[in-house]
């Protein structure tokens, strides 16, 4: 969900392994919509674009040597799925990691008004979590210290 953490939490441990000389890049919704992925709204079709998009440019990361952290809004099990399989299908890893934070955490921390879109309808979420992952994470603060 948006405003729970995700890029916060990627940003850090991407600052982690550079300090650690182990080559890596963070990608994020932000860093993504506003340049390759533009021209995508926040359809379905256009959020499963997104997803496949993010997918093909970390596996290029990936086997460039680096390791790619992408913070998405990934709603959808299939869009999810066919990461993984971009990966497999180059003999790469591919982790998926949740970051769970309770509603009223993200709502606090919603600096876009997302939030008040979808409570009026304008956007549909709050999404629920995936069914399976490699790693749950959860927030249960509103800061960071």
């Amino acid at each position: 969900m948006s405003g729970a953490g995700k890029t916060t939490i990627s940003f850090a441990l991407e600052e982690y392994l550079v300090a650690n000389a182990i080559p890596c890049y963070s990608l994020d919704g932000d860093n993504i919509r506003h340049g390759l992925n533009k021209n995508l709204g926040f359809s379905s079709s256009d959020r499963e674009e997104n997803i496949r998009r993010v997918a093909e440019v970390s596996r290029l990361f990936a086997e460039a040597g680096l390791v790619c952290i992408t913070s998405f809004i990934s709603p959808f099990t299939k869009d999810r799925d066919e990461a993984r399989k971009i990966h497999a299908s180059a003999g790469l890893p591919f982790f998926e990691i949740f970051v769970h934070a309770p509603l009223e955490v993200c709502e606090r921390r919603d600096v876009k008004g997302l939030y008040k879109k979808a409570r009026s309808g304008e956007i549909k979420g709050p999404y629920p979590g995936p069914p399976r992952s490699h790693c749950l994470v959860f927030v249960y603060s509103c800061c960071w210290c």
